[in-house]
């Protein structure tokens, strides 16, 4: 394996939006840095599913569902 090819990692301590944290390692800052999420897999629609709604505008889906005979 080639040598000086990879950054520095170190430990680093990650805090959820609801407080959670947990300690990994990272190239993220120096050692003991702390990174605030605002956005994480707890909450962000993308991962729970909530939330989300789709904007048919001018019947663009309908259009897409029709030329592709999906029945949704």
């Amino acid at each position: 394996m080639k040598k000086n090819t990879h950054p520095e990692t170190h430990k680093i301590t990650v805090v959820l939006t609801n407080g959670d944290q947990f300690e990994t390692r990272s190239v993220y800052g120096k050692e003991g840095d702390v990174l605030h999420l605002d956005i994480d897999p707890l909450t962000h629609p993308a991962w729970t599913g909530t939330g989300q709604k789709l904007m048919d505008t001018a019947g663009q889906i309908g259009k897409f569902n029709k030329k592709y005979n999906l029945k949704i």
